[in-house]
């Protein structure tokens, strides 16, 4: 998984820290894929998940440092998606019934939103 400080951040252009959340969230997305295909008692769903959960912890810091420059409302509604995002990893998990499809959805969307 790609990590990055928000201070390395603030030291590139904004469209090169959106093309590394693109970068990272093009493999999430490929790791969820997959993990729809094989199902969520897979390795490749414990993967993703695993990916997932990290990359939106990750971005879930960065968005509430103080030092994040997007604005409050912003910070707050992506602070709130990945929430729900780590949180539905967790019942993909717990209940095999589930798909992956709302995460690949919700991740597209934000991944497409960076360009």
């Amino acid at each position: 998984m790609y990590t990055f400080s928000y201070a390395e951040i603030l030291d590139e252009s904004g469209d090169e820290s959106r093309g590394r959340e693109q970068v990272a969230l093009d493999e999430a997305l490929e790791l969820l894929t997959v993990a729809e295909a094989r199902g969520p008692r897979s390795v490749e769903a414990q993967d993703a998940i695993r990916y997932i959960q990290k990359l939106w912890n990750f971005l879930i810091a960065d968005l509430a440092s103080p030092q994040n420059a997007l604005a409050d409302q912003l910070r707050a509604d992506l602070i709130s998606i990945g929430i729900w995002v780590i949180r539905e990893a967790d019942r993909i998990l717990n209940d095999p019934t589930r798909t992956f499809q709302a995460l690949i959805e919700v991740n597209r969307t934000i991944r497409d939103g960076l360009k």
